[in-house]
């Protein structure tokens, strides 16, 4: 052997057997498995619904406002003003009772708007955009979530009203037929909610913007009198008034003399909903 061939390094070896295998090997791999399907519209938006589902597991405070606040404006108003108004309290829960479950229920979607808020100060917001997924999934999520807290409200106070008295001529078939017209009314009332979340700065803001907006609309409605009652001008701007649709639509239910008519304007009041302030909402999540 030459003195050259002595000092000159040795060459590489090779890889040993069993070693991974080549990088076209790794590709065919990789490729043998086709990639997951993208989630459909309705998989992502239950997906973000048991997200909200799981906040409320973890921070079960956030049921006060669906539980005691209810319990608290029902014996509030039956034990206060129901002797003074109907001549008994018993007497005025049959009346009071479907209007305090609408305007308790339609009062807490504001925290819709306010959840929302919240994740977009968080930056949470910016990772569900660079998701491959429906664009407006986080949106119909939070809606979805909402809606078992809604439930929850209404068991409550319906509960609360069974004992208290309250005596539906429609029977447990009528009640729950007002309170799923109910939750259906609340999803499509939510969207007004989830602009004011997009569009406003701070969670305040959205707390009073909505409590501007919901105090007017819920006392100004046949919840708690009858709009006959009221002067003619109140009168005209209560019986349009959509919450005033909804209690006299869920009490027909409870009291087992559905109306058509009723109904139709509902259904027709959260089209309306959804129609304008969906897109507006979606505008404004895509530019936030």
């Amino acid at each position: 052997m030459s003195t050259v061939d002595a000092a000159s390094p040795a060459a590489p070896a090779g890889p040993p057997a069993g070693d991974a295998p080549a990088t076209a090997d790794i590709a065919r791999i990789l490729l043998a498995d086709p990639p997951p399907a993208r989630p459909t519209a309705w998989s992502a938006s239950v997906t973000f619904g048991w997200r909200a589902v799981l906040k409320i597991k973890h921070v079960p405070e956030q049921l006060f406002d669906v539980t005691l606040f209810p319990i608290m404006m029902t014996l509030m108003f039956t034990y206060l003003f129901g002797g003074a108004l109907a001549g008994s309290t018993t007497a005025y829960l049959q009346f009071f009772l479907p209007g305090i479950l609408v305007s308790s229920i339609a009062m807490i979607t504001m925290y819709t708007g306010v959840s929302i808020n919240t994740d977009i100060e968080k930056g949470v917001f910016d990772r569900f955009r660079t998701l491959p997924i429906w664009r407006p999934a986080p949106m119909v999520g939070y809606l979805l979530g909402d809606l078992l807290r809604y439930l929850i409200a209404a068991v409550v106070i319906v509960t609360m009203g069974l004992v208290l008295g309250f005596r539906p001529a429609g029977g447990l078939a009528g009640v729950a037929a007002g309170v799923a017209v109910l939750l259906v009314f609340c999803f499509a009332f939510s969207w007004v909610w989830t602009m004011f979340g997009l569009l406003l700065r701070s969670e305040k803001s959205v707390m009073g913007v909505s409590m501007m907006v919901l105090m007017p609309l819920t006392f100004l409605s046949s919840t708690y009198v009858d709009p006959a009652t009221m002067p003619g001008w109140l009168e005209a701007f209560v019986e349009v008034n959509p919450i005033t649709l909804v209690v006299d639509c869920v009490r027909s239910l409870c009291a087992g003399t559905p109306d058509a008519g009723e109904l139709v304007a509902v259904a027709a009041v959260s089209a309306g909903f959804v129609a304008v302030f969906g897109p507006v909402t979606m505008r404004l999540y895509n530019r936030k």
